[in-house]
This record gives structure tokens, C-alpha cells and sequence, in this order.
């Protein structure tokens, strides 16, 4: 038998050599007997109604919001901004969001717990998007935004963790299980625009966010009414701060805040620039959580041996969101001007395409795990899906060639259907299968923070997403298409040579 490093049967989890990981909690208590949710643990049921409504949210205020920015102020109702400096606050948006998964894990790890955490997140989440529907103007963007990617990432590095505890690091259903998660993930994405672009266009932006701060809080009240069953370990503080160790945090926040303020005062930071200037601090966070996983005196050399299998995964994964996060920007762009969205003879709200994907996903995501479940072992290894999801993104933007350098709305929107839909047959090779990864690879010590690093992945391919947007102009359709399909197509290849050597360097982690 194969004993799973930090399981309970591990003899170097009884080791007093090293206090900290001596009384380091277990991944999570046994749920392998429970199956009373489709086969799966009670309390994922919980857990995916509550990320149901937190993407309702998120997704519905976001397809909303990239036209809010930059549609003129009359007779639209919207802010009247450059395109590019639209796609630009986005893709640093999603790319902040993603980086607060940092802030998320290190709270999770040293102060709340990942219940907790994702808890009070939630709450701030809902409090960003009241601030969208009743503050005017750039103010309101500013002030709703950074609650909502504040409140964001502790949701989505707590939630994950907490769905994480729920399985040992042996338990075959653990991908299975997220792809569940997963489905609750895009029915929010997938009603969330929907109904906010019905109710951007009978009643105008802000009512859109305001339903989008309806939907988070019934997702809190619902999660609220199931706290009790989740796992014990969920509100375990891995390694609680000691008396006084919260001033340098604190004060490093603060400080980061004011140099913030200070570089857009100053004309450093602006609109144009914001989503690089994101993904530069994004690459630098990562490079030091790799770096610290690597040298720490408390990892072990097994585990360090994972993170280095990781690597080559991570660097795959910025690049398959990369292009899958211009959904927001370049697609949205795209079905605004170029997409047919006449049928019958009713016009398409553009938020409407961005439900496509996430249907996909919902039909999907059941399939891919009934498919993982069955396959047991024999399912493709961890980093061939990775290869696989990285490719499909390539094939999904080369699928745009046929209609390249056409004029106004002129792409048939079963265009789009198909290119959306290999979107998220390579959506379900690597997200969900990253986020099961991400809580069974990292050391004991650092579980949290290795979330935190798969969601870094997210965080700079969002805040690449907005910079080659950026370079997408409909007179360049076809160079821009083919560069970023054929890059993507060239990595998933480079992937799957690589992922014998992964596979060994992984250590047991399937």
C-alpha cells in the first residue's frame, strides 16, 4: 500500500522533529463513506449552492460591466470610455481578483480558517455590488470593484479549500467532485448575464447590478443555513498568527495601498496601462509563493518535488486563461460589432453570448465527471488534460478565421455557439482539474497559499487578457486570431512531451 504524505498514515505526521508540521491538521476528516450528494460528500451540496449564486454575481456584473465602460454617456446610460481603456480596467479587474486569492489564502491559513473566510467574503462581495447599483460614475466603479474583487478571491480560495477537505489526497472522487462544483460555478455564469442584461436593457446598468447584489445575498442566506454540516477541519487555523504578528501585514497593505493612490495621482498608473502594471505585480507575487514552497524549511523534499512538477502546469494554465478570460474583453468586444445577434426580429443583448459558455459547462461538466469516475486510473494523467485544455483554447481561436476581416455585424452567431463551445470542452480539462490539483499537491503547511498560486495562474492571464486586447482591431482579425491560437496550440504540445516527466516528478498525486 501507498501511504499519502500527511495522511494519517503517514509516520512523518507523528514526526516531533517539526512543531509546526507535528500540529498541522489533517487534509480533512473521512467522508469517503458519505455519498449522499450524487456520490459525493453532503456537504458539497451546500458549498455548491453558495459559489452558484457568489458566480451569479460575479459573472452577471462583469458581462455588464466592459459595455457600461465604455458606451456613451448619452443616450446609453454608460461612462463613455476609450475601448481600450475599457478591455484594460477589466482585465486588471479580473486579474485583482484572482490576486486577492493571496489575501484570501494567507487570512485561511493564519487568522480565520477557510470557512470563516469564506464566510465574511462573501459578505464583502455583496457590498461591492451595492456600491455598483448606488454610487454614479468612475467613483462607483472604483469603490465596487475593489470590494468585489477583495471579497472575491477570499470566496474562491476559501470555497475551494474547503471542497478540498472534503477528500483525501487519495480519494478518486476528488475530480469528480469539482467538476461538480464546477457545474454550480457556471449555472451562476450562466443565468447571472442573462438576467442582468435583460436587466440592463428594459431598465439600465444599475438595476443590473443591484440584482446582481441580490443574487450573493441569497447565496449567503443559503450558506448561512448549512455552515453546521461542513467539515470540522474547515475552520482549523493551519498556523494562527502569534501576539503581534499582525502589524507588518497590516502595515504592508497600508502602505501598498497609499503607493497605489500615489502612482495614479502622479500619471503612472492609468486606464491604458492598468492591466499590465497588474500582471507585472501578478508574475512577481508567484515568482516569491514559488520560491518560498521551494526553500522552506518546512517542506519537505517530497513535497518540494510537487511544486516543482507544478511549474511547467502553472505556466500552461496562464496561458490557457490567458485567452479564455477574452470572453470579457476581445469576445465581448466582438459579439458587440462583428456578431449577427438578430433573430427574428429581435436583437440579442450582447451579455447573452456570455452565457454560452457556462451552458456548455453545465451540460459538460457532468459528462467529463461521470467520464473521470469511470475511468478511475485510467483516465488521462493530470498534466495530458492540461496539455489538452491548453491546445483546445488554441483550436478555439483559430475557429475564428473563417469570418476574419469582415465588416459590422456580420459573423453568424452560430459562430460564436461553436467557437464557445470548444472553449468549454478545454474549460473542463484544465479549471476544474487545476483547482483538484492545487489542494492535493501543495505542502502540508502551505495548502492555502498553493490555491492561492493556481489562482495566480487565473489572476495574470486575466490581466494578459486585457493587454492583448489592447492589439485586437477588426482590420487585424486574422494575425491576431492565428498568433494566439497558434501559440496555445504550440504549449499544449510541449505540455503533454513534458507530462512523463511531470507525472514523476508529482510524487504519487495523480
Amino acid at each position: 500500500m501507498t501511504t499519502t504524505p500527511g495522511s494519517p498514515d503517514d509516520p512523518a505526521a507523528d514526526d516531533p522533529a517539526d512543531g509546526a508540521v507535528a500540529t498541522a491538521p489533517d487534509p480533512g476528516e473521512d467522508f469517503s463513506a458519505d455519498r449522499r450528494f450524487f456520490g459525493h460528500p453532503l456537504a458539497l451540496a451546500n458549498l455548491f449552492s453558495v459559489e452558484l449564486w457568489e458566480r451569479f454575481s460575479f459573472y452577471g456584473m462583469q458581462a455588464v460591466m466592459t459595455l457600461y465602460l465604455y458606451y456613451s454617456v448619452v443616450p446609453d446610460g454608460g461612462l463613455g470610455l476609450d475601448k481600450g481603456e475599457a478591455t484594460s480596467i477589466i482585465g486588471a479587474y479580473g486579474g485583482m481578483v484572482y490576486l486577492a486569492c493571496v489575501a484570501g489564502a494567507w487570512v485561511c491559513d493564519r487568522v480565520l480558517g477557510a470557512e470563516r473566510t469564506l464566510f465574511f467574503s462573501a459578505c464583502v462581495v455583496m457590498l461591492g455590488h451595492i456600491a455598483l447599483a448606488v454610487l454614479p460614475g468612475l467613483g462607483g466603479v472604483a469603490v465596487g470593484l475593489v470590494l468585489v474583487a477583495l471579497g472575491s478571491g477570499g470566496v474562491k480560495t476559501s470555497a475551494t479549500s474547503v471542497v478540498g477537505s472534503l477528500y483525501r489526497r487519495d480519494d478518486p472522487r476528488a475530480d469528480a467532485g469539482f467538476s461538480i462544483f464546477y457545474m454550480g460555478v457556471n449555472i451562476g455564469a450562466l443565468v447571472g448575464p442573462l438576467l442582468t442584461g435583460l436587466a440592463r436593457t428594459t431598465l439600465g446598468f444599475h438595476y443590473a447590478f443591484g440584482l446582481a447584489a441580490i443574487g450573493m445575498a441569497i447565496g449567503l442566506g443559503i450558506y448561512a443555513t448549512g455552515r453546521r454540516n461542513l467539515p470540522v477541519t474547515a475552520s482549523v487555523v493551519p498556523n494562527p498568527l502569534t501576539a503581534g504578528a499582525w502589524v507588518r501585514p497590516v502595515v504592508g497593505v497600508v502602505a501598498a495601498a497609499v503607493v497605489v493612490v500615489l502612482l495614479f495621482v502622479f500619471g503612472v498608473l492609468t486606464p491604458d496601462n492598468l492591466s499590465t502594471a497588474v500582471a507585472v505585480v501578478v508574475a512577481l507575487i508567484a515568482i516569491g509563493l514559488f520560491v518560498l514552497l521551494l526553500t522552506s524549511g518546512r517542506v519537505t523534499a517530497e513535497e518540494r518535488s510537487r511544486v516543482r512538477s507544478f511549474i511547467p502546469m502553472w505556466l500552461g494554465s496562464v496561458v490557457f486563461w490567458s485567452l479564455f478570460q477574452q470572453q470579457f474583453t476581445v469576445v465581448e468586444l466582438y459579439a458587440d460589432e462583428r456578431l449577427d445577434r438578430m433573430l427574428g426580429g429581435w436583437e440579442m443583448p450582447t451579455e447573452f453570448v456570455n452565457s454560452l459558455e457556462p451552458f456548455f459547462v453545465i451540460v459538460l461538466a457532468p459528462l467529463f465527471a461521470l467520464l473521470w469516475t469511470k475511468l478511475g486510473t485510467r483516465a488521462p494523467s493530470t498534466p495530458v488534460k492540461f496539455a489538452i485544455g491548453a491546445g483546445g483554447m488554441g483550436v478555439a481561436f483559430l475557429l475564428f478565421l473563417p469570418w476574419a476581416g469582415g465588416t459590422g455585424n456580420t459573423t453568424p452567431v452560430l459562430a460564436i455557439v461553436l467557437i464557445l463551445l470548444v472553449f468549454a470542452l478545454a474549460e473542463m480539462n484544465l479549471s476544474p482539474v487545476g483547482l483538484s490539483l492545487s489542494t492535493r499537491i501543495g505542502p502540508r503547511l502551505f495548502r492555502s497559499q498553493t490555491v492561492a498560486l493556481f489562482y495566480l495562474s487565473i489572476s495574470l492571464g486575466s490581466a494578459l487578457a486585457g493587454t492583448l486586447a489592447g492589439f485586437y482591431d477588426p482590420s487585424v482579425e486574422g494575425t491576431y486570431f492565428t498568433t494566439l491560437g497558434v501559440v496555445a496550440l504550440v504549449l499544449g504540445g510541449v505540455l503533454f512531451a513534458l507530462s512523463p516527466w511531470i507525472r514523476r516528478a508529482m510524487r504519487g498525486v495523480r
